[in-house]
């Protein structure tokens, strides 16, 4: 089956990231520019958390205090609980993962450092391909045209 790997290829992706202390405003606008729906928190470099569109969603729902989001930092406001996912796990553990936490993005982290950011529209995009692919072999065979 395939797995992360062959999702993000074996170098790593540019992953938008953002230090902790900037602000919502901030973070909000980088999605905006690179048309994303999550980004990764980091300090000092390591990532402490994640920023999705739900959170924008959350962080305005709880605006009773009146601050803006320019004065919000993110670390306020990000999701803290960071699920990963590794180069070598098997696209099908990955999306099971992500429909049972009801997550719509997934880090991918080798040693300690995040190489790339899988989004569920990834993952069911390479299972549906996958599934394709073996549609037609296994129609290929059951006509009898299989070249084996």
């Amino acid at each position: 089956m395939a797995t992360v790997r062959s999702l993000i290829g074996s170098v790593p992706q540019n992953v938008v990231t953002i230090d902790r202390d900037r602000s919502v405003h901030e973070t909000m606008g980088l999605m905006v520019e690179y048309d994303i729906g999550a980004v990764i928190i980091t300090e000092d470099g390591k990532p402490v958390g994640l920023f999705t569109e739900r959170d924008v969603l959350k962080c305005w729902a709880r605006k009773e205090d009146t601050k803006y989001f320019k004065e919000i930092k993110v670390s306020d406001a990000m999701t803290t609980n960071l699920i990963i996912a590794e180069p070598d796990d098997d696209l099908c553990y990955v999306s099971t993962v992500m429909i049972k936490n009801r997550i719509r993005h997934l880090p991918v982290v080798k040693e300690h450092k995040i190489v790339g950011m899988l989004s569920i529209r990834d993952v069911v995009k390479a299972q549906v391909l996958s599934l394709q692919s073996e549609n037609h072999y296994l129609k290929e065979y059951l006509a009898g045209d299989y070249p084996g």
